[in-house]
């Protein structure tokens, strides 16, 4: 039987038995995306199962099922992508095979660029720790990109703006070292789906099949403040390549705006390797988690390198989903933390695991210039929604990595006491959160000051950087503060830095 719609997919795919939960909403979005408002997919099946789910998914999306027909066991969904009433000419694409999607050629660097000089990161310089609230119409720009309605030229000479009224607020501040804000990103870590070969954004509505207890994830999915569908996570659909640079670009464009020494945050392997294993689609392209986590090493070795050639003063790893490992449920529960739905394994060896990996990311490059931070989550400002313990289970693993800096959250009570991390070695520098990003409230410069001298007699001057817990707008949809605030929170970092300076004869 030949199934016959009242319209006329643009373009097609046989998902064969697999199930929603099972890889078949991965690859219907694979294909609706590039597709216009009003785009038809057809979507042909044989799992009795999709004839409730696929339904109950289009509802949730707000994509319309145009129709549904059935022969035996065979059934055929066309699905409009929005609303079919949008629909205007599409030009027809050709139906593809069971799971058809296009990979790319995966080409590794066969050498890497020589390190180039950069500014020396002084003791008691201040920084942000990476992400900076949005200006609206960058909000836009980066959804209207990620959709395909805004052509790439166009979207980096919007966020060229955004980048230097970023850039300008921490100067403005008194920021020693200062980063683009990330402003260019959709997030802090699922932003590499959209740069990275054989990757691509999905709406983290879509892994609701995926996920062990689909009521405890909606709930958490709330606690963002801002629409789930709007929130995306990278999945894998092929061998993970590096054909063009992942943060570079944003690099080299904010070191044409200042002299001060450029830092530049990357999501770390752990978390990366966390985030992109989902059995029912990364299995296609490897046979474990153990095997993507060795080409996420190889492509954060490319980009590392191209960084430091680049001229980036810091390379900082963010691993926020240390903290979940030991603060979070039990060990083979999926969780939303940033993002990490796989399944965990028992503490001890998943903290080996992200210790090796980051080894293994960073082995040969100047450790001066490597730096990691970890947090507790960031995604809401409401304090009770984030995981909350003190640093005692971390140390000794914090201290095994080969980073010249570790950047913590400290201001926060949840962290606990700073003495726990005296026995860090004593080549580690320590970025000292001394201001909560998630508070409008902002900290006065006696405040930040006791604080910070408080770190210095614990590690000594030399040892010691100024900055917020974590970033500003971890998630771009949701900010934690205005640019307003996170400008006077800095603006009270760098008060306090210089007073410190001269009480402990630090020069810049």
């Amino acid at each position: 039987m030949s199934f016959q719609h009242p319209h006329q997919p643009d373009v097609g795919f046989d998902g064969g038995d697999l199930d929603c939960g099972n890889g078949l909403l991965l690859l219907i979005r694979k294909h609706i995306d590039p597709l216009p408002r009003g785009g038809l997919l057809e979507i042909r099946s044989t799992e009795i199962s999709v004839d409730e789910d696929l339904p109950a998914w289009c509802r949730m999306t707000g994509n319309e099922l145009v129709s549904f027909l059935r022969d035996g066991k065979r059934r055929s969904f066309l699905v409009a992508k929005g609303r079919l009433a949008e629909r205007t000419a599409v030009a027809p694409a050709q139906v593809q095979s069971r799971g058809g999607v296009e990979l790319v050629d995966v080409k590794p660097l066969t050498a890497f660029p020589p390190v180039a000089p950069a500014p020396a990161v002084a003791p008691l310089s201040v920084m942000g720790i990476g992400s900076w609230p949005r200006p609206r119409w960058m909000l836009q720009a980066v959804h209207e990109h990620m959709e395909g309605r805004l052509p790439d030229a166009e979207f980096h000479a919007t966020a060229d703006d955004a980048v230097r009224l970023a850039i300008t607020a921490q100067l403005r501040a008194g920021a020693d070292v200062v980063s683009d804000g990330e402003q260019r990103r959709d997030s802090y870590s699922s932003f590499v789906a959209s740069r990275l070969d054989n990757t691509q954004l999905i709406p983290l509505t879509d892994l609701l099949p995926l996920v062990d207890d689909p009521e405890e994830f909606e709930r958490e999915l709330r606690a963002l403040d801002v629409p789930a569908g709007d929130v995306r996570h990278p999945a894998v659909f092929g061998p993970l390549g590096r054909s063009r640079g992942i943060a570079v670009h944003e690099v080299e464009f904010a070191k044409s705006l200042t002299q001060q020494p450029v830092k530049v945050a990357l999501p770390g392997p752990y978390l990366l390797t966390r985030t992109m294993w989902m059995e029912c689609i990364s299995d296609r392209a490897y046979a474990n988690r153990e095997d993507l986590a060795n080409d996420i090493v190889r492509v954060l070795r490319e980009e590392i390198a191209c960084l430091l050639a680049a001229g980036t003063a810091l390379v900082q790893l963010d691993e926020p989903v240390l903290s979940e490992v030991v603060f979070s449920g039990p060990a083979t529960q999926r969780s939303f933390m940033c993002g990490a739905l796989s399944e965990k394994g028992d503490p001890g060896v998943e903290l080996a695991f992200a210790r090796d990996l980051v080894n293994a990311v960073v082995a040969g490059f100047p450790r001066e210039r490597l730096a990691l931070h970890m947090c507790r989550g960031n995604w809401t400002p409401d304090e009770t929604k984030a995981l909350a313990g003190d640093y005692r289970p971390l140390v000794d693993t914090l201290g095994r990595l080969q980073v010249g800096t570790l950047f913590l959250e400290l201001a926060t009570p949840r962290a606990g006491e700073m003495e726990v991390l005296k026995s860090l070695p004593d080549d580690m520098r320590i970025g000292v959160g001394a201001c909560n990003q998630k508070h409008t409230h902002v900290e006065s410069v006696e405040h930040v000051l006791h604080h910070a001298e408080h770190a210095v007699q614990l590690f000594g001057a030399q040892r010691v950087l100024l900055t917020p817990d974590c970033g500003f707008a971890t998630f771009a949809d949701n900010p934690l503060n205005s640019a307003a605030t996170a400008e006077a929170k800095l603006a009270a970092l760098a008060g306090a830095a210089r007073i410190l300076r001269e009480r402990h004869g630090i020069a810049l």
